[in-house]
């Protein structure tokens, strides 16, 4: 049985190497992976069958022009022996439904149309944004999660939090891990 879940810490290294396999090293050179980079994911998702983690999907904290939020799609993978089993539709549907529930305005992604075409997203109201990068024009593609949002233009751009700011400040700082060494080891409790 499939189980969707958040990803845990213990998790990462198991989605990593799923998306190197799927990918390929080139995923690392991408303009939506620079878009990424030292960033932490607004959600993340890991589809896990008997322990291990057979399929991800992130989002992304972006800007889809000046003074405009929305998230980023990406990347989706599922293992080449678990695919055709809706496993990555049950995580793309999840990740939308996660971000309507937080209030978010609008997705994007860059992918295959055909694919992602069935959630509703289309080029149609992505032909006036661009990318910090190479990209295709028609793999550009967005969401409308609010019945008002229009047409965004301008340079999509990362967001959120740095993931370099959220690491340092949750390590201990140094004076207080060496005034911790410095304790007595605690008695042991009376029964």
């Amino acid at each position: 049985m499939v189980t969707i879940r958040h990803e845990r810490p213990l998790d990462v290294a198991a989605r990593e190497a799923l998306l190197d396999l799927c990918f390929g090293a080139s995923r690392r050179a991408k303009t939506s992976e620079r878009l990424r980079e030292g960033r932490l994911p607004w959600l993340a998702l890991v589809a896990v069958e008997r322990g291990r983690v057979i399929g991800t999907v992130q989002l992304w904290q972006v800007s889809a022009g000046p003074d405009r939020p929305a998230l980023l799609l990406g990347p989706l993978a599922v293992g080449a022996c678990h695919r055709n089993r809706g496993i990555g539709s049950a995580l793309v549907e999840r990740a939308i439904g996660a971000a309507q529930a937080g209030g978010q305005r609008e997705m994007l992604l860059v992918g295959d149309a055909p694919y992602y075409g069935r959630f509703g997203f289309s080029a149609a109201c992505t032909g006036k944004l661009a990318m910090p990068g190479p990209f295709e024009p028609a793999r550009l593609l967005g969401l409308a999660l609010a019945p008002d949002a229009t047409e965004a233009t301008g340079l999509v751009t990362p967001t959120g939090p740095v993931a370099a700011l959220a690491a340092a400040t949750a390590a201990p700082l140094p004076a207080l891990a060496a005034r911790r060494s410095r304790r007595r080891p605690a008695l042991p409790r009376a029964a």
